[in-house]
């Protein structure tokens, strides 16, 4: 697959992880390019490296493992609880240079200290943080949040940490965390709307961005279908299934291929894909060929042992994709980290979507999208990030007016980011200060 270039601050985050021992935390905005610079960073990187991610679905989008897996981490609170380690697994932590972990805001400060605390007793260097592993951290606080788990979970996070965040884990008292910031956005071009969504994003958003914001969604969705974006997957599945069902046609099913053990329910596309001629499906791939990038609609023209599918009026073959789950092992002859292929999902690399939910919009794009909010936004980021999948102010559609109670913005999130310096990656280098978490 070819390999975007990375612009200039991309370079120098790339170069700051390469060159330092430095703890990081690189964030920005939505359509940065956080995902771009991690997908260089594995290919090109010359470190032991290991990317790892809380859930399995994020793990297999950036060709890691999830963190449970990777560390034989206990399910729930880890607390003091003991860490079984078998030797392959003390020999693997060993052999890492740098622990790089996607989707943190995902994490809560418990597991990042399981994390900790698992490097330190495999290294048996119990006085040093990571037990001497760097880490770098990618994600956007103000996009993903940690979910809370039961009541007692709660009870025991509220009377040990400050938040559920990664960075009230109690490591960073020990470590200084340093944090950069990318800000060249990608996915619009438009200032005025770059400026309104980063209103959205921490908060603070005037009458006049919210009555500019409304004026705009309150006309009508173009005939040829733009997406919606949902808080609620029932919302999503009626939209899909009616507007499925309305097609005249066969239906044609498209059944997955499973080898190997692919972790329960984290499959990265549907096992069992409906289509007819007509569907309105998402792309959830780049195509090598750069046809179509993941988050590209089309829709379906053809189904006949493959799918051809209509976007910008060309129609294109769509091969099955196999998506590969892996697990780090050490080699010891070559005395390095290999990654193994341990299981294999394929099938089309398509979804309906007529509607998908605003979580797993995470990291699409879209030319155009109607916002349902429902009733209300219910988590925090979630109107952030419904609204910055989209290109242009032009391209956006509501299903009602915003009000003031779907911005919701994680007050823990704003201390954070309040009283740490973010540095601008594009000033980023390695001589740089750093902030201390």
């Amino acid at each position: 697959m070819t390999q975007p270039t990375l612009s200039d601050e991309q370079q120098r985050v790339f170069d700051l992880i390469e060159n330092t021992r430095e703890h990081l935390f690189v964030t920005g905005r939505a359509g940065t390019g956080k995902s771009t610079l991690l997908n260089h960073l594995s290919w090109h990187t010359g470190k032991q490296i290991v990317i790892c991610a809380p859930t399995g679905v994020a793990a297999l989008n950036v060709g890691g493992q999830t963190i449970h897996s990777l560390f034989r981490l206990p399910i729930g609170v880890i607390a003091d609880s003991d860490l079984d380690q078998t030797p392959e697994l003390r020999k693997l932590l060993n052999t890492i240079d740098t622990l790089v972990i996607d989707e943190i805001s995902m994490v809560n400060a418990d597991l990042l200290d399981g994390i900790d605390r698992s490097l330190r007793q495999a290294r048996q260097r119990r006085s040093e943080p990571f037990g001497g592993v760097q880490v770098v951290l990618f994600g956007d606080p103000f996009q993903l949040a940690p979910v809370p788990g039961d009541p007692e979970e709660r009870a025991y996070f509220a009377d040990r940490y400050r938040s559920l965040w990664f960075f009230d884990a109690l490591v960073w008292q020990e470590a200084p965390l340093r944090i950069v910031e990318l800000g060249r956005i990608h996915r619009q071009s438009d200032e005025r709307f770059k400026w309104m969504l980063n209103a959205v994003r921490f908060g603070m958003v005037t009458k006049e961005i919210a009555d500019v914001l409304n004026e705009a969604g309150a006309r009508t969705p173009p005939t040829d279908g733009s997406i919606t974006l949902a808080t609620r997957n029932d919302t999503v599945n009626r939209i899909n299934q009616t507007a499925l069902a309305r097609l005249k046609g066969p239906l044609k099913t498209a059944t997955a291929e499973i080898s190997g053990d692919f972790g329960g329910r984290t499959y990265p596309a549907d096992q069992n894909l409906e289509l007819k001629i007509g569907a309105h499906v998402m792309f959830l791939r780049n195509d090598a060929e750069q046809r179509w990038v993941n988050g590209t609609i089309g829709i379906v023209t053809k189904v006949a042992g493959t799918v051809w599918v209509e976007v910008d009026g060309e129609v294109h073959e769509v091969e099955p994709a196999t998506w590969e789950r892996y697990r780090y092992s050490y080699s010891a002859a070559t005395k390095k980290l290999t990654r193994e292929i341990v299981a294999e999902f394929a099938q089309f690399p398509l979804r309906l979507a007529w509607a998908v939910t605003i979580h797993k919009s995470q990291g699409k794009t879209y030319d155009s999208a109607v916002v349902d909010l429902g009733q209300r936004a219910f988590a925090p980021g979630q109107t952030y990030v419904a609204l910055s999948r989209i290109t242009s102010l032009e391209g956006l559609y509501l299903t009602r007016p915003l009000r003031p109670s779907d911005i919701i913005v994680d007050k823990d999130v704003l201390r954070f980011m309040s009283e740490r310096r973010a540095e601008p990656a594009a000033v980023a280098t390695p001589e740089g200060g750093s902030a201390t978490a």
